[in-house]
């Protein structure tokens, strides 16, 4: 019998399985899972305007840190808008309380591509800016602006957190007329479009209320001697002496009165309604009233936990406008979650249909962009302090005899 040998057959058995298993492709690795993308973050840039330098910059820096407080409490919330993380971003120029200086500041605003702008103070800043961010597209919320004007030129994208002086002069009148009994009045502005807005506004409403009008005069808002006018009102005994303008020139002019001999009391508006007249006016400021849009600061619905926030980040008081400037940051930022876009050609039109409750109270905007409801609130020195008199119901303020409510006890009052 013939003997094979095995080992032939399998050396050809394994050469086949080897062929087999080399003719089959291996499965391709499994894909692996792709990290979830992280959202992505937007830069939006808010911008806002004011006098920074000059003998108004207390103003506009408190206007500026109210911004700033805003633009930092939004980035703490961890804003999204559209899905979007957003990092708010403040760009901030001094107008130098110029007119012409305002156009050059709104078009460097525009050109930084901010979102939207909060500011003017001035009225005559605002007014001549507001053209350039109409048409550029840009929503402006001005924290202080009180011309009518600055409304009335039909720009969709003009807005104010403050009543108006066609609203703060009258009641201002009405307040000479009724509570201080006054019969004759000397007015006096400062030729600005603030000061002279309101003193036209208090004039026209003082006369219609049998108030004698004995002298209208006009300084401006860089002088500080005030004697020529007013040793040209002390021979017409008014009961009253009305300034439109701000407290740089307010603070002489009463000192003026006072060393002059004038006996007649003193009132203004919001302008003059600042810890900083009382600084510079010294003891002189005693009995000076002025009034101011807005309610009392602590009796705000946000306004003690304002203050406190503003006192322990600037280790300051608030000067005047700090909680509209706040307040008009956030009102931006809600169009902005409204619209779900931070394009100004998107949520503009939901800023003109805000319904938001700020520190200030609820704000909301007629067809002009004028704040509905605005109270404005009539202020005495006393004591070296600013202490309120009695606060002018929103419901009004349309031109009737205001319905006003005295405000609660002064000693709460802080600025």
């Amino acid at each position: 019998m013939h003997k094979y040998s095995i080992r032939p057959v399998v050396a050809a058995l394994m050469a086949a399985v080897l062929v087999v298993a080399c003719g089959k492709e291996a499965p391709p690795p499994a894909p692996k899972a792709e990290a979830p993308k992280a959202p992505e973050v937007l830069t939006v840039k808010i911008g806002t305007a004011s006098p920074q330098t000059g003998p108004q910059a207390h103003i506009g820096i408190d206007i500026r840190n109210g911004v700033q407080l805003a633009i930092e409490d939004a980035n703490a919330a961890n804003v999204e808008i559209g899905g979007n993380k957003v990092k708010f971003e403040l760009v901030s120029e001094d107008d130098e309380a110029n007119p012409t200086k305002a156009t050059t500041v709104a078009q460097k605003l525009v050109d930084a591509k901010v979102a939207g702008v909060v500011g003017h103070f001035n009225s005559g800043a605002s007014i001549p800016a507001s053209k350039i961010y109409s048409d550029a597209g840009i929503p402006q919320i001005s924290p202080s602006s009180t011309n009518p004007k600055y409304t009335e030129q039909s720009f969709k994208t003009t807005f104010r957190v403050v009543a108006h002086d066609g609203q703060q002069g009258p009641t201002l009148a009405r307040f000479a007329a009724k509570t201080l009994q006054a019969k004759s009045v000397a007015v006096i502005d400062d030729s600005t479009a603030y000061g002279q807005g309101l003193a036209d506004n208090f004039e026209a409403t003082a006369k219609s209320l049998g108030i004698k009008v004995v002298a209208r005069e006009q300084t401006t808002d860089k002088d500080t001697d005030f004697k020529a006018i007013l040793t040209k009102i002390k021979g017409k005994k008014p009961d009253l002496i009305m300034f439109g303008g701000i407290d740089p020139q307010a603070a002489p002019m009463i000192k003026q009165m006072k060393d002059l001999g004038i006996k007649a009391r003193f009132i203004g508006g919001d302008g003059m309604q600042t810890p900083n007249f009382i600084k510079l006016a010294g003891d002189a400021s005693d009995g000076a009233m002025a009034s101011i849009p807005g309610l009392p600061k602590d009796q705000m619905p946000g306004g003690k936990t304002f203050l406190d926030k503003y006192k322990a980040k600037f280790n300051q008081e608030v000067e005047l406008y700090a909680p509209m400037g706040y307040d008009a940051v956030m009102v931006l930022i809600d169009a902005m979650k409204r619209a779900g876009s931070a394009d100004p050609a998107k949520f503009l039109p939901e800023v003109g249909k805000t319904r938001y409750d700020g520190v200030i109270g609820p704000i909301a905007f007629d067809e002009k962009g004028d704040l509905k409801n605005g109270p404005i609130t009539i202020y005495v020195v006393k004591g070296g302090k600013w202490e309120p008199l009695e606060t002018v119901k929103p419901e009004a303020d349309a031109g009737t005899a205001p319905a006003a409510t005295p405000a609660p006890a002064a000693e709460t009052t802080k600025k």
